[in-house]
């Protein structure tokens, strides 16, 4: 894992001081070392962490004969497999890397080596001969990779914070940006929540030249026609899919210089990663736990149970509401983005008891709730298309109440709430039947921004989020398209980033994830619908295909989604010493995107009973918090930090006085 940068023009060559700057604002990404290259046009730079060939793969890497040359974030986990195939077709190697291998795989194959890999990653390839920069991202957005387009050329990087070093790119929040995030939890790509700032969509290739910038697909979620499904034999599914999940974990875990810990929830994704893991390798493992002070969000129970029973060498946190208090002006900084829950934070601290114990890589469960159907949006949908086929039914009406067992105050102890709120937009023709109640909720939290904000967003209407579905979808079952909108907007953009790569990468950690892996995916997307959702019950054919691995209780317990105290750890028990300055009549009018006395209004409420608040609540509260703490951070200040040089050793390559390849 490492983080990137890079300037290139179609006239002199990039200051190379720019791009050292770049690479320090990255140094968290990449604490063991840096490198960069310098050529006539461009100048690529790239901060490591170094997993695989520790020694020998040093970046910037090129070709045999230097004329293309790769700076990556990520790996490529197949790199093995890739690179005996491309020996058999001539190709040398100087080193032992995954690095090594993009290189010699573009020369062989152009943009169709993307589709080989097996991997995570953001790529910058420099083609010396052709003075073209080809930027690839990994299918499902692991990896971040962020770009700002000029008259003369392009600047790239891991995080927005290294494009911000250069002190002529402007720093401006973006209001159409700000609304997806007040939408969909996220901005979607190419959107960024800053002006003139883009990033690369996932499973997206694109090439800047002299002549111009393109950006196309490679790759795009599939699913079949509903009832046209390859397989419909559950226990047939069930291995097909224990294959595929032992081999991908297996390859995450064992495709390592360093050694490889686990995250263990407490819930099914973990605990299935890590019984394999214990049960299918032979390295010993260390498990790492998040926990929670307050005992409504704690699952340490379970965390513990499933430990035991494989012998792990454990560790955990114990996050109170005052720790994500605490830590939350640093998780804003490192995920660039508004955030509408807390969540981020204790992440962020386990990701740190991980690298204090030594390690720099942890497998973990994310994506099994996106690609196997655990999402409790999924459960609604299916209860709501229920109640759509007759609307008029009472009895159809009450399934609402099934939902959310796990909270005190579900659905079935608010009967007359449930069926209003999940009775709204029950139109079996929308594509985003699924996501509205969502959307129209969390759009809620537009009702605060100043009015000209609200006027400057009127007079540019959103554009549905739907909309970018392919025209295949009508053809799918509906929980395909929940899916497909959950792969594309909620993972990416918030999952993969605010919960996962920016908190791991700040502690200089790298995330793996098996659930993600491109076979199975491609498997998992293929199932019948009934072996994902059965019912109401969430992954059924994952708990078939593990129920000797996983004890019954973590099995069947209700299903839990992952959560931390909101509003309450910035008000219960006092406040943190930078709430007030973030809050200020005078820090929001600067910030120029919340209605000041509707702040006001809030924080008076949060401080006489923010314990009690509902979601709406915690989802202002969060977004102005954070939203202002951006604006601190990187449009008032410097986010690209103080400068210094770039994590040591540094190596130089510097191709001017060689010519043109």
């Amino acid at each position: 894992m490492c983080g990137i940068c890079g300037v290139v023009t179609n006239d002199a060559t990039p200051d190379p001081s720019l791009v050292a700057a770049m690479m320090t604002a990255l140094s968290h990404r990449g604490p063991d070392g840096s490198g960069y290259l310098v050529d006539h046009g461009a100048v690529l730079g790239q901060t490591r962490l170094a997993i695989i060939d520790t020694v020998g793969g040093v970046q910037p890497l090129a070709n045999e004969d230097e004329s293309l040359w790769v700076v990556f974030n990520g790996e490529i986990f197949n790199y093995l497999e890739l690179a005996e195939e491309l020996r058999d077709r001539g190709h040398r190697f100087r080193t032992a890397s995954d690095t090594e291998v993009i290189v010699h795989a573009f020369e062989e194959w152009g943009e169709d080596a993307f589709n080989r890999f097996n991997g995570q990653w953001a790529i910058a390839l420099w083609d010396r001969t052709r003075r073209r920069l080809v930027l690839s991202r990994d299918r499902l957005g692991v990896r971040p990779l962020y770009y700002r387009l000029t008259p003369n050329g392009l600047s790239f990087a891991s995080e927005v914070k290294a494009i911000f070093a250069d002190p002529a790119v402007p720093r401006q929040l973006d209001p159409a940006g700000l609304r997806e995030v007040f939408t969909a939890w996220s901005t979607i790509a190419p959107r960024t929540p800053f002006v003139g700032i883009a990033q690369l969509p996932p499973g997206h290739v694109a090439t800047w030249t002299a002549s111009g910038f393109s950006s196309r697909p490679y790759w795009q979620p599939e699913f079949p026609a509903q009832g046209c499904e390859p397989g419909q034999d559950l226990e047939e599914n069930a291995a097909g899919l224990r294959e595929r999940l032992i081999r991908a974990t297996r390859l995450r875990f064992e495709r390592s210089d360093v050694p490889v810990g686990a995250y263990l929830s407490g819930g099914i994704d973990s605990s299935v990663t890590t019984a394999v893991i214990r049960n299918f390798t032979d390295a010993p493992l260390d498990t790492f736990s998040l926990r929670f002070a307050d005992a409504d969000f704690d699952e340490g129970r379970y965390q513990q149970l499933m430990a035991q029973r494989l012998g792990t060498t454990h560790h955990d946190v114990v996050v109170s509401a005052r720790d994500i208090a605490e830590v939350f002006p640093d998780v804003v900084y490192h995920a660039e983005s508004p955030l509408l829950r807390s969540a981020p934070a204790p992440l962020f601290l386990l990701s740190r008891l991980v690298r204090r114990n030594g390690h720099k890589v942890v497998v973990t469960g994310e994506g099994a709730d996106e690609v196997l159907g655990g999402y409790d949006i999924y459960r609604e949908a299916r209860v709501r298309a229920f109640w759509a086929r007759d609307p008029a039914s009472a009895r159809r009406g009450r399934a609402a109440e099934l939902l959310y067992p796990w909270m005190a105050m579900n659905p079935s102890q608010a009967p007359a709430f449930a069926r209003s709120f999940f009775g709204m937009d029950l139109d079996l023709a929308d594509p985003a039947m699924s996501h509205r109640p969502r959307w129209n909720t969390t759009s809620a939290l537009q009702s605060m921004l100043t009015a000209g904000l609200r006027a400057e967003l009127a007079a540019a209407p959103a554009t549905d989020l739907a909309t970018a579905m392919p025209p295949e979808a009508a053809t799918w079952d509906p929980l395909a398209r929940a899916q497909w909108l959950e792969l594309t907007t909620l993972l990416p953009g918030y999952i993969l980033a605010s919960q996962g790569d920016r908190m791991l990468m700040a502690n200089s950690v790298e995330g793996r994830f098996p659930f993600l892996d491109p076979d199975v995916v491609a498997f998992a997307n293929a199932l019948p619908a009934r072996h994902k959702l059965f019912g109401l019950e969430e992954k059924f054919v994952l708990k078939h295909a593990f129920r000797d691995l996983v004890p019954e209780e973590i099995l069947r317990r209700p299903k839990q989604p992952y959560r931390a105290p909101d509003a309450a750890s910035f008000f219960s028990g006092g406040t943190p010493d930078w709430l007030d300055d973030v809050l200020s009549p005078s820090a929001l009018l600067a910030a120029g995107v919340f209605e000041p006395r509707q702040v006001a209004g809030l924080v008076q409420k949060a401080r006489a009973r923010s314990e009690r608040f509902g979601n709406t609540d915690n989802m202002r509260m969060l977004a102005v918090l954070s939203t202002q703490l951006l604006h601190q951070q990187f449009i008032a200040g410097n986010p690209a930090g103080p400068g210094g040089p770039p994590p040591a050793p540094v190596h130089v390559f510097d191709l001017r006085e060689r010519g043109t390849a």
